[in-house]
């Protein structure tokens, strides 16, 4: 059943938008209508998915913020049209039409709907919380050009723990956006190993908020740094480096022991299941993989000896508060 998919701006919104959002929201999933009406209508776009024979069967709704994030939600299909790919449909459509501006997903999932967000690319991030007396999650997708070509080959892509087919990259773009989906997925653990911590991959304010909000996420959470030179973080203020000043007993970072064995190929590992792993220092070719517990646990033995005998760097220590 192949959909037509139309988008509206909220003052030219046919009235079946509203009338099957208060089918499913206030009169089937008993949302109070104050809840359901906001001012977020006025600046969103809104879709309407119709049938060959024009039947509407579902909307959504989906607006940019400052940031580069599309914010997709009020997701709604009819109940004589579930289970038939009408969701799968204005979803695809949506991240399609998102993704050569917003490099950023982001929708509140109920529960219920997790597996199927999941399926096109949206991972959990957040603990479950209570909306409108609905439990819900905040999901997000980092990498939507690349998910959009994958949707008939993976079940659930850049997901952690299922996606287990590697994803090559040759490009910074591309690279950014895997390894900010591998990080943002992580529980409790970040292990990096590279030469520095370059400005472009690492010096960015979504990878800091993303390792913030590791480091807080759990008693246990750790994020461990090990390069070769830290004077670029010293010639030039590093949003890392202020993130390990206000978090030092959460993140650390070493410096590799020259004198020991290291490796040439850098890397991240996130938990004991996913991967990011270049070819080169100097290059942005390589592979990530959300499910690779073996490889994970062969490059972690790497890095441990490799950590055990590094040394704290000097030169941050000396940088003013």
């Amino acid at each position: 059943m192949t959909l037509r998919i139309r988008k509206y701006s909220w003052q030219l919104v046919p009235e079946v938008v509203k009338e099957i959002r208060q089918s499913v929201f206030i009169d089937e999933q008993r949302v109070p209508p104050e809840m359901e009406w906001d001012d977020t209508d006025s600046i969103a776009d809104h879709f309407l998915a119709l049938l060959p024979d024009n039947t509407p069967v579902a909307v959504a709704r989906m607006f940019p913020s400052l940031t580069q994030t599309a914010n997709i939600g009020r997701m709604a299909v009819l109940p004589a049209y579930r289970r038939q790919g009408v969701g799968e449909q204005l979803l695809q459509h949506m991240i399609r039409e998102a993704a050569s501006d917003c490099p950023d997903l982001y929708l509140s999932a109920q529960i219920a709907a997790v597996a199927f967000y999941q399926r096109a690319g949206f991972h959990v991030c957040s603990m479950p919380y209570e909306d409108a007396g609905i439990q819900h999650v905040d999901m997000r997708c980092y990498a939507p050009a690349l998910v959009t070509s994958q949707w008939e080959h993976r079940t659930k892509p850049l997901v952690m723990g299922h996606d287990d087919e590697a994803w090559l990259f040759d490009s910074e773009a591309n690279l950014v956006a895997l390894s900010d989906s591998v990080v943002n997925q992580a529980r409790q653990r970040l292990w990096l190993y590279d030469q520095t911590l370059g400005h472009d991959l690492y010096d960015r304010h979504r990878f800091r908020e993303i390792l913030s909000a590791l480091a807080r996420r759990h008693r246990l959470s750790e994020v461990k740094l090990l390069i070769h030179d830290d004077k670029p973080l010293v010639k030039r203020r590093h949003q890392i480096v202020e993130l390990m000043r206000r978090l030092p007993s959460k993140i650390e970072l070493r410096l590799v022991n020259p004198d020991h064995p290291c490796g040439s190929q850098p890397f991240m590992l996130a938990d004991r299941s996913a991967l990011v792993y270049r070819h080169g220092f100097d290059t942005a070719e390589g592979f990530a993989n959300f499910s690779a517990p073996g490889h994970v646990k062969r490059l972690a033995d790497n890095f441990q000896r490799m950590w055990e005998s590094g040394s704290p760097s000097l030169e941050l220590r000396q940088l003013p508060l």
